[in-house]
Order: C-alpha cells, then sequence, then structure tokens
C-alpha cells in the first residue's frame, strides 16, 4: 500500500499526463497549439527539458494541494464534481501566475490562435487534469 503522499504524487503525474494529451490533441479539435512546458521553457530561456520537468512538478505541487487542502475544506461527496472544481480553481490560479509572470519576466511567447479558443481549451485541460487527480487520491481513501 502507498502512501499518502506517493499515491497524491502519482495523482499529480497522471493528471498531468492527462492534461498533456488533451494539450496535444487540441489542434485537432480546432483549439490553438497548446503546450505548456514549451512556454514554461521558452519564458526563461531554459531547454524544452526543463520545460517539462517544470510542468510535472507543478503537476505534483497542485495535486500535493489537493490532497492536504483542497480535499479537506470542500465538502463534495462526487469525486468527478470535486476534481473538476478543483481543476477550475488550478486554472484560475494558472492564469493569475501568467499574468505574473508575463509581468515580471517580460517575455510571454505569442499566443497561436484566437485568444478565447485558448483561454476555453486552458480551462478544459485544467478540469481534466483535476478529476484523475481527484479520482487517484480518492482511491487511496476508500
Amino acid at each position: 500500500m502507498k502512501s499518502p503522499i506517493q499515491n497524491t504524487i502519482f495523482a499529480g503525474i497522471a493528471g498531468t499526463i492527462v492534461m498533456t494529451i488533451i494539450m496535444f490533441l487540441a489542434p485537432l479539435m480546432g483549439f490553438p497549439k497548446m503546450n505548456a512546458a514549451e512556454m514554461l521553457s521558452s519564458m526563461m530561456d531554459f531547454p524544452i527539458l526543463v520545460g517539462w520537468t517544470m510542468h510535472f512538478m507543478i503537476g505534483i505541487v497542485f495535486a500535493l494541494s489537493y490532497s492536504f487542502i483542497f480535499l479537506r475544506v470542500v465538502k463534495i461527496e462526487n469525486v468527478i464534481a470535486k476534481g473538476a472544481l478543483f481543476g477550475f480553481g488550478v486554472f484560475i490560479f494558472a492564469q493569475i501566475m501568467m499574468a505574473v509572470m508575463g509581468a515580471i519576466v517580460g517575455s510571454m511567447p505569442p499566443p497561436e490562435g484566437g485568444m478565447a479558443l485558448l483561454i476555453l481549451g486552458s480551462m478544459i485541460g485544467h478540469i481534466m487534469y483535476g478529476i484523475p487527480v481527484a479520482i487517484v487520491v480518492q482511491s487511496q481513501l476508500a
């Protein structure tokens, strides 16, 4: 049996993988190209491998916040709804952080395609991140 921290790290990796798959499928569904790792690495002028590492580490940190904060504060019984709400919260936080990072770094890569579709695609990806995180964390509790 895995410890809650090991399970949560796995949840973060699983959620990030799901979000990444959606990110790469987005252009096939009419959404603009979305590559969080490429964006992270280009903003800070790091190699793409660093961007991928950051992308997965961020996913793990958010999963830890789900497991040790969100899970205890939000009293929704349905695990899918709880995960979707968490993912939406992560989306809001990510949008705020991107604005802050853009103001600090000043070298945000230009978006490809329409901003409305980019935001909608990002929201869908983050919600689809939150759902597997909630499911994997819940499986440890059952």
